[in-house]
């Protein structure tokens, strides 16, 4: 089941509005050379996939809080599995934003 429309991730490869809204986010504040569309919601952020590493993360970080109001702190416990991913990062913006 699909509910894309409720704000749930597409079960496929193909990103979420709130994916490619957060996608957005990351190529503007990175400069990447790649367009928002074209990222997988399911690859990884770190090294490998993106490539990105501790500084990108940082300076993405740094723009959620801005853009999202939502604190992600670099002492998490959590962060590996919260950065794993843009689908995983964007659930945890949801989840955060909601309380």
């Amino acid at each position: 089941m699909n509910n894309t429309a409720s704000g749930a991730a597409p079960l496929n490869g193909t990103a979420s509005a709130e994916e490619l809204e957060l996608a957005k986010l990351i190529v503007t504040t990175l400069n990447m050379d790649v367009k928002a569309a074209d990222i997988n919601p399911s690859a990884p952020l770190y090294r490998e996939g993106l490539g990105l590493d501790s500084i990108d993360i940082l300076e993405i970080s740094l723009a959620i809080s801005k853009s999202y109001g939502v604190k992600l702190r670099s002492d998490d416990e959590n962060n590996a599995k919260i950065f794993t991913s843009l689908r995983t990062l964007n659930s945890h913006i949801q989840q955060q934003r909601v309380r």
